[in-house]
């Protein structure tokens, strides 16, 4: 899960809308079929880094049966996240950057990519070798990344970097030929996004909450046009299954919807002639 932003309207009644698509959420993480090993919350947590948003999170997380694995976003704080989620151990430089060493031979890479005061992405020296290293560590693990922000231009004008920003080229020259890594995955943008970034294959998972307006055209900062910007789109969380040899990516949204059908007798004969064609 990702761009939860709690806190961002903390007056609301009877509770605020971003708090209740977070609850929502969860509950169909929680109620549903499928059981992860660990949740990422891959930044913008809250809206504001404050430590009662930060709480009002962690207390909705408390009885979650897996690990709670969460990254900051530009619009967190490092202390704020430290303080709802002790399990995070700062790093040198107090980065919060870490490795998970994931079921099934998968090694997970947190990285962090907040530079206080910037809404846009950061990635100094420091962590760039802090990478480096952790990659040379396991060359031949198959390596899952996670950070929060894209790095890379989506086409979303309002939101996206500057093509070939310093932070960017960065990380590209790190994970350029790193073979092992499966794939990267990010926050930040509120849309669903596929692409590529140093060879690797990229994603974005959508928000939690409210999602930014599909709209690809250029805009003009100095002129008000009226465009859509924040839509209530429905929450969506990602799944990434990973075999032992390939990592898949699945989508939810999360709202009432009508089941059409369900395995009962009468589709018996479907799903038996399904499984007969792989024989």
């Amino acid at each position: 899960m990702t761009d939860i932003h709690v806190g961002f309207a903390p007056d609301e009644r009877p509770e605020e809308l971003n708090l209740t698509r977070f609850r929502a959420t969860l509950a169909r993480l929680l109620a549903g079929p499928n059981h992860p090993d660990m949740l990422v919350l891959s930044g913008d947590i809250t809206d504001h880094g404050d430590a009662e948003s930060f709480a009002k999170t962690a207390d909705l997380l408390r009885d979650v049966p897996f690990p709670i694995v969460p990254l900051v976003g530009n619009h967190d704080s490092r202390e704020g996240l430290l303080g709802a989620f002790p399990q995070v151990v700062p790093a040198e430089g107090g980065f919060l950057h870490y490795v998970i060493e994931a079921p099934l031979g998968l090694r997970v890479i947190c990285l962090d990519t907040l530079e206080d005061g910037r809404h846009g992405g950061a990635f100094c020296e420091t962590r760039s070798l802090w990478l480096a290293d952790r990659l040379a560590e396991a060359p031949d693990t198959p390596t899952l990344i996670f950070m929060h922000h894209p790095p890379v231009v989506a086409g979303i004008d309002w939101m996206d970097p500057a093509p070939g920003e310093p932070w960017m080229e960065r990380l590209r020259e790190v994970l350029t030929g790193q073979s092992q890594v499966q794939a990267i995955h990010c926050g930040h943008l509120h849309r669903q996004i596929v692409t590529q970034f140093a060879g690797i294959p990229l994603g974005v998972t959508p928000s939690v909450a409210p999602l930014v307006a599909m709209d690809l055209t250029p805009i003009d900062k100095d002129v008000p046009d009226d465009r859509e910007l924040i839509t209530t789109e429905p929450p969506t969380y990602a799944l990434h299954r990973w075999d032992g040899e390939r990592l898949v990516s699945h989508y939810e949204r999360v709202g009432d919807w009508q089941v059409l059908a369900r395995f009962h007798a009468g589709l018996q004969p479907m799903i038996e002639g399904m499984f007969a064609e792989r024989e």
